[in-house]
């Protein structure tokens, strides 16, 4: 978005000038303005429209791998999304209307992702493992936007590949490969892999449901009315709405208010996500190290990761407000504010496996189905917050806009 958007045409005079800009540099990189003059508002719809179609497949996603296993969903949903991706530079160079739509679909097919690989974890992992393997499994999230920042960052600033549409490209078809070797490798349960041993499966399955290709009819009214769900529900949504907005404004935020050039922006829009995967596997493995040796309950030990989760962030972000155009502490804490986040791989993530291991993908489809809400309604936020007048002080920015 940094990369398309034409910022002296969009912002001009309200572009922010109050920080200087980071002086560790001895080039100077002056980044071409982008070729689309699409408002703030614009903006926040254009990445919002993502989970409009992402939050819909929730609790589809969840039944749907249930009761026909989610290998295939999880495989086509991200390849149907991988092909949408490489369409994206066509989309937004033809109308603003066409990329929201695929976006839209974009959002349909990776909606069923998640729910369904929660389907899988249940039949998957041996109890006393599920924090840590839960971790590595989705702090894949991570490492690939770890990995995909920075090469965004220098696809985007080169002109050798074609700049921003080369990010597409390549990603979009190297979701397309990832596809083959799915189909190929993965299975749906443990007693399906041709080459797993009589230990393993024996661990695996210990305390699980024999009749697991039986479908079980949903106890909607139990669930809905359990206390634990809906604070499992409330916990996720926030956790997303701070993990969003990390997600989809720090690449802006280091740009228009801390003027990284595209190159840097990559590498440090990719440093907290770094952290969060790295916290989570050591977090994650304390903490089935502790549940094995039975000294605390489960329920403790995922209050508090998921307590240290959340508070550790907070005043980590009051930290960046405080140190203003300070690039350098404003980097430390935004990356330290990610780390203390990847508690909760160990706290509300795992949790629903927890609770009921033969509906974890139903739970996860409720729980994220209301949490998804946050992608679309933090960039209208974000977007009514800045409107135009970016700011690393924004109460002080909203006074002279409201004056």
């Amino acid at each position: 978005m940094v990369s398309m958007i034409n910022n002296t045409a969009v912002y001009g005079k309200h572009a922010s000038h109050e920080c200087g800009g980071p002086s560790h540099s001895n080039v100077t990189k002056d980044a071409p303005d982008g070729e689309f003059n699409w408002s703030s508002d614009e903006q926040s719809a254009i990445v919002g429209a993502f989970f409009y179609g992402y939050v819909l497949m929730q609790i589809p996603g969840g039944r749907l791998a249930e009761r026909f296993g989610g290998k295939w969903l999880v495989g086509l949903g991200l390849f149907c999304t991988s092909v949408l991706t490489m369409l994206t530079p066509v989309a937004a160079r033809w109308d603003i209307r066409a990329l929201l739509v695929l976006r839209v679909f974009e959002g349909l097919g990776e909606g069923v992702v998640f729910p369904a690989l929660h389907c899988m974890l249940g039949c998957w992992l041996p109890k006393y493992e599920r924090s840590t393997l839960t971790a590595l499994i989705y702090s894949g999230t991570q490492i690939g936007t770890v990995i995909a920042m920075p090469i965004s960052g220098e696809l985007c600033y080169s002109d050798r590949f074609g700049g921003w549409p080369s990010v597409f490209y390549l990603f979009g078809a190297l979701g397309c490969l990832w596809f083959v070797f799915w189909a190929l490798f993965i299975y749906e349960y443990p007693d399906e892999h041709p080459r797993i041993t009589k230990a393993e499966l024996i661990l695996i399955q210990t305390g699980k449901d024999a009749n697991r290709n039986k479908a079980l009819p949903i106890p909607w009214k139990s669930i809905f009315k359990s206390v634990p769900v809906q604070a499992l529900m409330i916990t996720h949504f926030g956790q997303n709405w701070g993990f969003y907005i990390f997600l989809t404004e720090l690449p802006t935020y280091l740009s228009s208010i801390l003027h990284f050039d595209i190159e840097d922006n990559g590498f440090l829009s990719a440093m907290p996500f770094l952290m969060y995967a790295i916290v989570g596997w050591i977090v994650s493995y304390i903490a089935d190290s502790i549940r094995k040796k039975n000294k605390y309950s489960i329920n403790t030990i995922r209050k508090v990761c998921n307590s240290i989760g959340f508070f550790g962030p907070a005043i980590c972000l009051v930290g960046v407000i405080l140190v203003g155009c300070d690039y350098v502490w404003s980097v430390i804490f935004l990356t330290l504010a990610m780390g203390f986040n990847g508690c909760t791989c160990a706290g509300y993530m795992v949790t629903h496996v927890d609770m009921s291991p033969h509906f974890a993908g139903t739970l996860m489809g409720m729980t994220n189905g209301l949490a998804t809400t946050a992608g679309f309604i933090g960039p209208i936020v974000i977007g009514r917050l800045t409107h135009d007048n970016n700011s690393a002080f924004p109460l002080q920015a909203s006074r002279c806009f409201h004056q």
